[in-house]
């Protein structure tokens, strides 16, 4: 029986290793139509994270009780139910923000990463640790969809976060920042083809830092980066 994975290794694993979104590029439909802003992108991070936990939860709460033979159908039902849950809360109370996300929102149901999560890691292991991937992933693709959102929307427009209060309430108006109304922005940026070259950016930014950070570590564990042992003084002093 395979060793369960450690909380520090789902979290790590999570929110840089295994990335769904720069790693395995899955659920890039939604990622690259909905960060044409920050707060577009925060608003469907906060959903998408919603609806991977409590499904990964309640995947690894029924999963004794599931045959594998309709394990991808039951799979489906119970995304399907979560995202319902955060559809109507966000034409209840958001619906602003509903209405910029629009289709998208429904179209979690089939988000291929909350699907591979519940294939590949809430059917195999405890409840603990189905909850804390389903917040690990949700976070780094949150991150992910925000700092791209914010990248389209600064050189696009110019500015960030600047309907922040359709998310957030009025009180997240002074969050909101600009380069001012002289700056005419790129408009390639929150066009779709921004959208591949910003994502195609991120992670080669990804790639060259994991890279560093590999070699670096290779180096402390052979000693290399340790610290040089106390020099004795070549150099003595003679008193004349």
């Amino acid at each position: 029986m395979a060793t369960p994975p450690t909380y520090s290794r789902i979290i790590t694993d999570g929110l840089w290793t295994n990335n769904q979104s720069l790693v395995a590029l899955l659920g890039l439909c939604s990622l690259l139509a909905t960060t044409t802003s920050a707060t577009s992108g925060l608003g469907m991070g906060i959903a998408t994270t919603f609806v991977l936990t409590a499904s990964n939860v309640s995947i690894s709460l029924i999963r004794p009780l599931v045959r594998p033979e309709v394990r991808i159908p039951v799979y489906v039902v119970v995304i399907a139910s979560f995202v319902t849950m955060v559809e109507l809360t966000m034409q209840a109370w958001f619906f602003d923000l509903y209405q910029i996300l629009g289709l998208f929102i429904s179209l979690i149901v089939v988000n291929c990463i909350i699907i591979a999560r519940a294939e590949a890691f809430a059917s195999k292991n405890r409840v603990d640790r189905a909850f804390l991937d389903g917040i690990a992933m949700g976070l780094g693709s949150t991150l992910v969809l925000v700092t791209l959102g914010g990248l389209r929307e600064l050189i696009g427009q110019g500015t960030l976060f600047s309907q922040s209060h359709l998310l957030l309430g009025d009180w997240a108006k002074g969050l909101s920042f600009s380069l001012g109304d002289g700056y005419h922005g790129a408009l390639i940026a929150i066009l779709p083809p921004g959208g591949f070259i910003g994502l195609g950016l991120l992670i080669a930014l990804k790639n060259v830092l994991g890279q560093y950070l590999k070699e670096r570590t290779a180096r402390i564990a052979e000693g290399r980066d340790a610290p040089d042992a106390t020099l004795e003084p070549v150099v003595s002093l003679q008193h004349r």
